[in-house]
């Protein structure tokens, strides 16, 4: 029995020591496998048999070969991957526009100079056909950069659709391979009871680099990864694997959204749903920075445009008409949801640019009454009754609309890449006389004065026939002479309107004081009324009402700057963190081949020494069978 005894200790040993040798080996094959855990031996006593004496034991198990794996580290490092991803993308993507508009030879704000210099030399130099050719030049120079600007911004806006829909192909493909390898490990472990190491470091792999996509929500149920995203929507459960899709937004055609498929129906997730990790970086950066740059540049294209045409329209050309358009201003773009189910249309109209802001807008039918919601705040509008007027924009509609359908309307996102050149005539240039003046009488009394009337767009089609005078009643605190219409009450700096102009007289007039409104209808020479009104245009605040040309554009270029800097700033230190969890966990779960060499050696020992017993009980049983003979 001793020997026998003996000779099994030694099977065990020597079975351990070989277990050990191929672990230890094992982890040295895979010391640069991405995703592998460190292996070890988990080994006890076989126990003890009495005999009589006393205890005997019967050698060493081993019981199982487990993985080094700290749960938490891993759960920490997936959630730092996907912050870091998600603002790395971010910040990579803002770069982009970020070297566009910094550009100081080829961004806008070389080309607005340039095109209010030429208007310059044009007030010093009306008549001349060089300085307004020079004019036309430089205007077609600033339509053509903005033009350069907004579709290099719809440039990536499609490179962002197209990184969406590869960012979802990656995520479908590693949630598939996921749910196999929940099968293949819950077969494993039923099968032999004990963990499949390198199957588990398979999917704890995949889930990292799940995690570099979307962040992802994990729950180990019975040793299955069930998978989460955005609001809960599951991934994987299981063995069963759902799929995100990549569908065109039903309110804007230009921009590829993700959609969550599940029994054969899409949903469309929102930014604020998928958050995390390359896919949330890019719809992030979408949502809140590149569509915010495009209305931005798009506000100041139409409102550079409608103000140079506003002001052309005031004089006489060279042929001694009215001046007409400029440029060709950009138009809002109303897109109808395509799960509209009534046939309305809705249209959006410019009626004043500087009020126009840089937000996009929904209309929705509720109940019988129209909604409009500011997106930027939030801030909404009901009426009964369409048109009406918000922000600049005159809006309405035609055709029936259906409770619930919606219409998304874009001001200004088409404006850069669309503004272009209407003339190249440099004869429509009107430069000269406004085409109304107004005067007061030399012999008045009072110090009131007219303004230089301004035209609308409808004037050409009904201009003023004949000069009218205005008379000031200090009794009934009125003028009269309109030419259709009674008398108005007189308000110092309030605006009068007649027909398709108006003016503002300020002041105070005495009784019988008269101003003059009078058609101009020659052209001067050396006439610069109008050029001066086009060069004063660049240091009028009409963006937004606030802005100049030149600083509404350095306030984009400045915001860029400053939130790329940020990301920037956010994504080093992310890193960093990043970088400190991976090192702790290779310090956990990586493999040291420094250690793994000296579990070699330890092992080969106890292998020899294993090997030597059970020669020792060989000989031991061949003495006994000598004894025998």
């Amino acid at each position: 029995m001793a020997t026998s005894n003996i000779l099994s200790i030694g099977q065990s040993a020597l079975s351990a020591a070989q277990a050990g040798l191929s672990t230890t080996g094992h982890n040295i094959a895979n010391a640069s496998t991405p995703g592998y855990s460190r292996q070890v031996v988990i080994q006890g006593s076989a126990g003890a048999q009495n005999f009589g004496y006393g205890y005997v034991g019967q050698g060493t198990q081993v019981t199982t070969v487990q993985r080094v794996f700290n749960d938490l580290l891993s759960s920490q490092i997936s959630s730092s991957q996907s912050s870091y991803n998600q603002i790395n993308t971010y910040a990579t993507q803002m770069s982009q526009i970020d070297n566009m508009l910094a550009d100081s030879t080829a961004g806008v704000s070389p080309a607005l100079q340039n095109f209010f210099n030429t208007a310059q030399t044009l007030s010093a130099n009306p008549s001349d056909a060089s300085a307004r050719q020079a004019y036309l030049s430089a205007s077609q120079a600033l339509a053509s950069r903005f033009q350069s600007v907004g579709n290099q911004l719809n440039s990536i806006n499609d490179s962002v659709n197209t990184q969406i829909s590869s960012s979802i192909t990656q995520i479908n493909s590693y949630t598939s391979q996921i749910a196999n390898l929940n099968d293949m490990i819950t077969k494993a472990q039923n099968l032999t009871g004990q963990p499949p190491n390198d199957l588990l470091d398979q999917r704890d792999e995949l889930v990292s680099e799940l995690s570099k996509q979307i962040k992802v929500t994990v729950v180990n149920q019975q040793g299955s990864y069930n998978v989460f995203v955005g609001n809960g929507q599951p991934m994987v459960v299981g063995g069963d694997k759902y799929t995100l899709v990549p569908v065109n937004s039903p309110t804007d055609p230009t921009k590829v959204e993700v959609g969550y498929l599940s029994k054969g129906v899409v949903t469309v997730l929102g930014q604020q749903n998928i958050t995390g990790g390359v896919l949330g970086g890019l719809l992030q950066f979408r949502d809140e920075s590149l569509d915010s740059v495009k209305n931005q540049l798009g506000q100041l294209a139409l409102v550079v445009g409608q103000s140079v045409n506003d002001q052309n329209m005031q004089g006489l050309d060279l042929n001694g008409v009215q001046g007409g358009n400029i440029f060709n201003v950009p138009v809002p773009a109303v897109n109808a949801n395509t799960n509209n189910l009534g046939s309305g249309v809705v249209t959006a109209t410019v009626s004043n640019a500087s009020a126009v802001t840089t937000s996009d807008y929904k209309l929705e039918k509720v109940g019988t009454n129209f909604v409009v919601t500011r997106l930027t705040d939030g801030v909404t509008n009901t009426y009964s009754s369409l048109p009406q007027t918000l922000d600049g924009l005159t809006i309405n509609a035609t055709g029936t609309m259906s409770p619930g359908d919606n219409f998304l309307i874009l001001p200004t996102a088409n404006g850069a890449a669309t503004l272009s050149v209407a003339t190249t005539n440099i004869n429509k240039i009107a430069a000269s006389s406004p085409v109304v003046d107004a005067k007061a009488a030399t012999t008045n009394a009072g110090n009131a004065t007219v303004s230089t009337p301004l035209v609308n767009s409808s004037y050409a089609g009904a201009p003023l026939a004949a000069a009218f005078t205005l008379t000031y009643n200090s009794g009934t605190n009125q003028l009269s002479g309109f030419p259709s219409g009674g008398p108005q009450t007189y308000t110092s700096g309030a605006t009068i309107t007649v027909g398709n102009m108006s003016f503002v007289m300020t002041g105070t007039p005495t009784n019988g004081d008269q101003f003059t409104v009078s058609p101009t209808t020659t052209n001067s020479p050396g006439d610069n009324r109008n050029a001066l009104g086009l060069v004063n245009l660049q240091t009028s605040k009409l963006v937004g009402g606030i802005n100049t040309f030149v600083d509404a554009f350095a306030q984009v270029v400045s915001n860029v700057g400053n939130k790329t800097n940020e990301l920037n700033i956010t994504g080093t230190a992310e890193k960093t963190s990043l970088g400190l969890l991976t090192d702790a966990q290779q310090s956990d779960s990586g493999v040291n081949l420094d250690e793994e060499a000296t579990n070699l050696l330890r092992y080969q020992q106890a292998y020899q020494a294993a090997a030597k017993m059970m020669q020792i009980a060989s000989q031991l049983f061949d003495t006994l069978l000598t004894i025998g003979q």
